[in-house]
């Protein structure tokens, strides 16, 4: 991926190293898989999360790096201009339909953070918050990307933040929220269902990224798609159950299958349209 001399982004927040990363009852790194597994499988895991207890502070402020902040520390700048990346298309796009795109802020962190949706930790993955706008990150997650997804690559990387600030493009246009309302009317599997549609539709949304930066500022180099796309099918959560306990149950999915990822990134990124991206018209996803 061409991201080299692009320009930094001001809306990234750094609390790395600003507090200790939380001690779990009795559990250690075994609660973080169990934590990590219900995340995936769509199991609330609040009662695990209460039963936290922070060795420290944990911070919910941090400072605005700049860019010569971010020269030494090759993964958090590219971060950075990625997420200018994004700020540039998104404006585009809002700006062609007559909106105005309100540009999210990306908090990098270390462990665990706070939110205005409740306490953050790097074993929940990259996550974001409709309440305050704000993308969350460890960037440790890259490292589990590589080692154990098998997921390499910049562009992967850069998959993953497009695909946070998809989330953000559907708060702005209030489609989460309608989600969120819908589901209080749901049983869980319906539930599910629906919080499927919403993440395809943010990798739709990540391709539309893709495809916009790459037509005006050429980020793309051989490879590159394959790379997200493979990121793409590693967290699927059909993959990821098969792996975890060797059955697959669909009535728990709440991501979409590897296909559905790979299929609706591809959409986003061969049309660049979001009218493509409507996953709760599609019959099927």
């Amino acid at each position: 991926m061409r991201w080299q001399g692009g320009r930094r982004s001001s809306n990234i927040e750094d609390r790395r190293g600003r507090g200790g990363a939380p001690k779990l009852l009795g559990g250690g790194l075994g609660t973080i898989a169990v934590i990590l597994l219900a995340m995936y499988f769509g199991v609330d895991p609040t009662p695990l999360l209460e039963g936290i207890q922070s060795s420290g502070q944990v911070s919910s402020t941090g400072t605005r790096p700049g860019a010569e902040d971010l020269k030494n520390d090759p993964l958090a700048d590219m971060v950075s201009v990625v997420v200018a990346d994004t700020e540039d298309v998104w404006s585009e796009i809002f700006a062609a339909n007559g909106q105005r795109y309100e540009a999210p802020t990306l908090v990098m962190f270390t462990g665990a953070t706070r939110s205005a949706c409740g306490l953050g930790q790097a074993a929940m993955g990259p996550f974001y918050c409709p309440l305050d706008k704000m993308a969350f990150i460890d960037l440790s997650f890259y490292e589990q990307m590589k080692t154990r997804f098998n997921a390499p690559g910049d562009f992967a990387q850069a998959y993953v933040i497009a695909h946070e600030v998809g989330h953000h493009v559907q708060n702005l246009l209030g489609i989460s929220g309608k989600v969120r309302s819908m589901q209080q009317q749901l049983d869980e599997a319906d539930s599910n269902a629906l919080s499927v549609r919403l993440e395809l539709q943010a990798d739709c949304l990540a391709g539309v990224w893709a495809n916009h930066a790459d037509r005006t500022r050429n980020i793309l180099e051989a490879g590159d798609v394959e790379e997200a796309l493979n990121a793409a099918s590693a967290i699927g959560d059909d993959t990821l159950q098969r792996q975890s306990r060797g059955t697959v149950v669909p009535e728990s999915f709440t991501h979409g299958t590897s296909a559905q990822r790979q299929r609706w990134f591809r959409v986003g990124l061969d049309s660049g349209d979001i009218n493509r991206c409507d996953t709760f018209g599609a019959e099927n996803v």
